[in-house]
């Protein structure tokens, strides 16, 4: 999918943009599309090129191979991000607090798609707004699980409009919060392993749709 322009004037927001996502159709389409024994991921290059495919638990695994993934940071029409805390049940991460929705493309699925679809999925409500804002390579460990995040990433910003009702099986609680009442929650809970790298990295994009203050 070409790149999509970030708008610059408050007044966008006027019209929500439709994502081309169906939260009833499309998801339990997806959901039976990855249903099995097995998830694959995307395996990439150093250039983000695929270069196959690999179970996703095995990519997590030292020492990790690198895979394609994606981020997600929502904004309510005040300016406020959409955070999730992860579901305890989670393999990976459980229990803390991370961006909007993160997650890995299904292989041949593009990263647009696939981050619209697991906000539905995890979140009960379809982006109003989805916009590219780049892409991030990195390769941080988790102490907590002992599995690492090798990961090609491509970001994405945008506006949420609808209630959220999240999936108690993907997420814990969720909250809207300023850029200030981030600042104080990142210093008084666990955040995700990835949450600093992606959030620095979209910073530019997250400016675009909530303003300066970010």
């Amino acid at each position: 999918m070409p790149p999509q322009s970030l708008p610059t004037d408050p007044t966008h927001f006027a019209a929500e943009i439709d994502t081309g996502l169906d939260v009833e159709t499309d998801v339990s389409v997806a959901a039976t599309s990855g249903a099995g024994t097995e998830i694959l991921l995307e395996l990439v290059d150093d250039e983000g090129v695929t270069i196959g495919t690999g179970e996703k638990l095995w990519a997590h695994q030292q020492p990790g191979r690198l895979h394609r993934a994606f981020s997600v940071f929502l904004f309510d029409r005040q300016g406020r991000l959409l955070l999730q805390r992860r579901a305890l049940g989670k393999y990976h991460s459980p229990g803390v607090w991370s961006n909007t929705c993160c997650g890995h493309p299904y292989p041949d699925e593009p990263p647009f798609v696939a981050a619209a679809r697991r906000t539905a999925e995890e979140l009960g409500v379809a982006p109003a707004l989805l916009c590219e804002a780049g892409t991030v390579r990195y390769d941080l460990p988790d102490e907590a699980s002992g599995l690492i995040e090798r990961e090609w990433n491509h970001l994405f910003v945008g506006l949420v409009t609808a209630p959220v009702v999240p999936d108690p099986d993907e997420v814990d609680d969720f909250a809207f919060v300023t850029a200030q009442e981030l600042r104080e929650l990142r210093a008084e809970r666990p955040f995700s392993v990835w949450f600093e790298t992606v959030f620095e990295a979209a910073l530019p994009g997250i400016r675009e749709i909530a303003g300066r203050d970010w």
